[in-house]
């Protein structure tokens, strides 16, 4: 290579570097100039939102050299954890910042609503669920089923008891009764046999009478 070539490859490298220094600068030029235009993204979301929606600052995201998103605290109500977000870009540093998009977006606590499940998996959950409720109520009637007759039983048990019981006083007194029966019959008995007993020493004494006449 010659003394000329060679100065060519140099010049033409540093003529690189330089221009990679000044991409360097430019986008950090860029990204400080987006991030100052907050007023900007507020007033572009006040296109699509009442203005006391939007909250404090809430960082930002850099996309690509000259284009950023910058977000804001959501004070909309049912939207606890979302962020209200502005989407910016400058293509160069005498350009001015445009807005891209603004749009409300879902924070890491966001409340999202369930992923979506197509109609004939939700009807197949819900006959599996029918047919699982089916079987509780089942088993729960006759679970009531059973305990019923185990009272009904628990009562026949203690009535029979209390008849038993009652046979049992009836029993008793038709023996008091049997026994009272026997001790007047008895009274009678030995009533008749004194009855007799006179009759028969009045016999005697009249016969005795007569064989004193004789």
């Amino acid at each position: 290579m010659t003394e000329e070539e060679t100065h060519v490859a140099e010049t033409g490298a540093a003529g690189a570097d330089a221009g990679t220094d000044a991409g360097a600068v430019d986008a950090g030029a860029l990204l400080t100039a987006l991030l100052a235009e907050r007023e900007l993204a507020r007033t572009a979301l006040a296109e699509i939102t009442d203005a006391a929606t939007i909250g404090g600052e809430a960082g930002h995201e850099e996309h690509e050299a000259g284009v950023v998103t910058l977000y804001f605290e959501s004070l909309l109500a049912g939207y606890p954890g979302w962020r209200w977000a502005a989407t910016l870009a400058k293509v160069g540093a005498d350009e001015p910042v445009t807005v891209l998009e603004v749009e409300l977006l879902p924070g890491d606590d966001a409340v999202l609503a369930p992923e979506w499940v197509p109609w004939s998996t939700r009807l197949a959950q819900y006959r599996e669920a029918q047919v699982r409720q089916a079987e509780e109520d089942a088993a729960e009637a006759a679970a009531a089923e059973l305990a019923d007759i185990d009272d009904v039983d628990a009562e026949d048990d203690i009535h029979d008891n209390d008849h038993s019981e009652a046979d049992s006083d009836m029993h008793g007194a038709d023996v008091d009764d049997d026994l009272d029966d026997d001790d007047d019959d008895s009274d009678d008995d030995d009533d008749e046999l004194g009855a007799d007993s006179e009759s028969e020493d009045e016999d005697d004494v009249d016969l005795d009478d007569d064989d004193l006449e004789d």
